[in-house]
């Protein structure tokens, strides 16, 4: 039985281990992917990124979104995800993309969300098998780079649309490997996660299969790695505040992180935001990381959630610090 220690061959290229960035919308700019890299990654992927943007030079995400730190590179490849349904659109925008300096191209057909599905595009492919082969092939076409495509099970409870697609998608489009989240779109993160799903399609389908949704512990993680069979696993919502889990799952550290490690790690990524999109932007940006690290420090819940309050009020990085400071100066030794 494959280890998520093991290096890991999508395409022509190598992971150096099994334990990827998922796609985190909003969120998975290059200080986010950096963060994961340094906690032991070994495939980091982007937020998605409309490819139409990118077909019609939208200057922010061509130079935000598309932005490639190098320090990322030093741990193995760099993944950026598009969305779309057009396959010319998706061509030129995925031929962009190599320019850009991805390794290889990640294409979001699970997005269950309304906007992004009224164009066609995410879950809504799971029901158009025509259309998500052309534009996954365009996609490979236009970059030459290696394609993945992360899927649903199904649009709705007890469809296997994804299923069915994923086959399509690795036999007419030559996709490289496949991340499956095995719960319907319509029921977004809720519910179970279909593990005995990806075992199925694990064993029919002749390419990686990567496990992602539901993976929130080190234990969840190892245990539904067991369970299917995945070539590999895609952490997302568990690490958002907490890049310690990529560590905890490779075995790398035993438990928590202590306040100052919290504290650290803040302190790396409000660098991180300042140096991406300047401080200002940065503050504004950072408000909704800030819970995800104060859940972290232990504190009584009543106190939580008026930290939580007080940061999201806080006009500057030298408050925030203050705050958390002072919160954690209140804690009985």
């Amino acid at each position: 039985m494959a280890s998520l220690h093991d290096e890991l061959a999508i395409g022509p290229l190598r992971l150096r281990n099994r334990v990827a960035l998922a796609p985190l919308a909003g969120i998975g700019n290059w200080f986010v992917r950096l963060q994961a890299r340094r906690f032991g990654a070994g495939l980091v992927v982007s937020e998605m990124v409309s490819s139409f943007a990118i077909h019609h030079r939208n200057v922010r995400t061509c130079n935000e979104l598309l932005r490639i730190d190098e320090r990322e590179r030093a741990g193995g490849p760099v993944s950026i995800q598009l969305f779309g349904a057009d396959p010319d659109v998706m061509r030129s925008a995925a031929a962009q993309v190599a320019r850009a300096g991805a390794d290889l191209i990640d294409l979001n057909m699970g997005c269950p969300v309304p906007k992004v599905c009224r164009t066609g595009a995410g879950a809504a492919l799971i029901g158009d098998g025509d259309r998500a082969v052309a534009v996954a092939r365009a996609a490979r076409e236009g970059s030459g780079l290696p394609v993945t495509v992360k899927l649903r099970s199904g649009r709705r409870e007890g469809d296997r649309d994804g299923i069915a697609l994923a086959h399509r998608l690795v036999r007419e489009a030559g996709v490289a490997a496949i991340a499956m989240h095995p719960r319907a779109a319509s029921v977004a993160h809720r519910g179970h996660a279909d593990h005995a799903l990806v075992a199925e399609l694990v064993r029919t389908l002749d390419a990686p299969v990567l496990l992602s949704g539901g993976l929130r512990s080190a234990s969840d993680v190892h245990e539904a790695f067991a369970a299917t069979g995945a070539a590999g696993v895609m952490l997302a919502r568990g690490t958002l505040g907490n890049p310690w889990l990529f560590a905890e799952v490779l075995g790398l550290r035993d438990g928590p992180p202590s306040a100052a490690e919290v504290l650290a790690e803040l302190d790396w990524v409000i660098a991180g935001a300042s140096e991406h999109m300047g401080i200002e932007r940065a503050g504004r940006y950072l408000r909704r990381f800030y819970p995800w690290y104060v859940e972290r420090l232990g504190l009584p819940r009543v106190q939580q959630r008026a930290l939580d309050a007080a940061l999201v009020g806080a006009d500057s990085f030298a408050a925030v610090r203050e705050c958390l400071d002072a919160a954690l100066a209140a804690q009985p030794a």
